[in-house]
């Protein structure tokens, strides 16, 4: 029997400074690299420069919202961007004092929490621009607002033959001093799709009907921003006053032939883990749910800890995996918590071994999976789980266990 003075240390600090058995590294060293390399691209036509939102969205695409939020503002970002009020307030809670917009609501969006946090919101249509001003009376001060035009996109925002009510709503607000019309914005459908720059064309007019429309009710929004990632990256006519990068803040291309590098940009996630188990098996051996696959000749078998509890697509499949610096195949259905490898036949890795699905150590691309998996790359480090931890490091530490 084990006795109480041999049994291991579980306390708190014990099991924090263990090693994750899995987990998410980002670099924040490449995230403000990125932030540098998409300023450098952020020239308009007019010889100015626009500003930058950096979007931190869903915890920032996956990779911990608060220290890429902190690591962005320090290498250059102007603003932060999020979908949820809520988001927006846990950067305040977290100290973040930048000027924060949070562009998608409900009846039940806390507008009142959001005013007096100092954070602007998108107004799409009348219900939430009434919303926000019955929120900024309350509070008892100035709610800053960006009106968000539907220019073809067919999501949020108000449409072009509702704007002129729309505008002279805010119109009458803002003299009223209740509301503060600082931006317009709108969102691009196909700016990553370089073939059908006529759709983006299209909604480029569109956007400048709707700056005309807000000019005629006397508003003058001082932050136009419509250029996504793709459009900061190709489009220099759609820079306009500001434009708002997620998925390049991460190092990742919106273009599916063409890689980060391209633009100087570096990936700022690898996700981790190491070998749970290794096993010799006979020709013919099933491999996972469905036997999906079965191994052609005697070879031996990896066990990876992650699965689709993690986020790791279960229809992936045959994605490439590095396991102690080697590429190796992914295969069989990926499980919950589990999928495995095909070490090829003689193989020398145990368990215990780094084993890396996507990320800069290994050279695997995070679109390697969403590939597999039919998806894309946004998806993919976004469904990243909770259960996976989040370590950020800053540089040098990028490549331990993966190599």
């Amino acid at each position: 029997m084990t006795r109480m003075d041999d049994a291991p240390d579980l306390t708190p600090s014990a099991a924090e400074a263990a090693p994750a058995e899995r987990r998410a590294l980002v670099d924040l060293a490449a995230v403000r690299s990125n932030v540098a390399a998409l300023r450098a691209r952020l020239g308009r036509p007019d010889g100015a420069s626009a500003a930058l939102m950096a979007v931190v969205k869903a915890e920032a695409y996956g990779h911990g919202a608060v220290p890429v939020a902190r690591a962005a503002l320090e290498a250059g970002a102007d603003r932060l961007g999020v979908a949820h009020v809520t988001e927006a307030l846990a950067l305040r809670a977290a100290g973040v004092t930048a000027p924060i917009l949070a562009w998608l609501h409900t009846r039940d969006t806390p507008f009142r929490a959001a005013v007096e946090a100092d954070v602007a919101l998108g107004v799409s249509g009348m219900w939430d621009l009434e919303a926000v001003a019955q929120a900024a009376r309350a509070a008892g001060r100035r709610a800053t607002v960006h009106v968000k035009a539907d220019t073809g996109l067919g999501r949020n925002g108000c449409l072009l033959a509702d704007l002129p009510a729309l505008a002279a709503r805010a119109a009458a607000l803002q003299d009223e001093g209740v509301v503060d019309v600082e931006g317009l914005f709108s969102h691009l459908a196909v700016a990553d799709e370089l073939d059908r720059a006529a759709e983006t064309d299209a909604q480029a007019v569109a956007f400048g009907e709707a700056t005309v429309v807000l000019d005629a009710a006397g508003l003058r929004p001082r932050v136009r921003h419509l250029a996504n990632t793709p459009a900061a990256l190709t489009r220099p006519d759609l820079h306009h006053d500001m434009v708002r990068v997620g998925l390049g803040l991460y190092g990742l291309s919106p273009f599916p032939d063409r890689a980060p590098a391209e633009f100087g940009l570096r990936p700022a996630m690898s996700l981790q883990t190491t070998l749970a188990a290794v096993k010799a098996v006979p020709a013919g051996q099933g491999v996972s749910y469905g036997f999906r696959h079965r191994t052609a000749e005697p070879t031996v078998l990896g066990l990876v800890p992650l699965g689709y509890a993690d986020g790791v697509p279960r229809i992936a499949e045959g994605a490439p995996v590095a396991v102690a610096g080697r590429r190796v195949p992914h295969v069989g259905r990926v499980a919950m918590d589990q999928l495995v490898v095909d070490l090829g036949p003689g193989a020398a890795e145990r368990v215990g071994d780094p084993v890396e699905l996507f990320g800069p150590a290994s050279g695997i691309p995070a679109d390697a999976w969403a590939e597999a998996a039919g998806t894309i790359t946004y998806e993919l480090v976004t469904r990243i789980s909770p259960r996976v931890p989040r370590v950020h490091v800053d540089g040098a530490a990028v490549g331990e266990g993966a190599a």
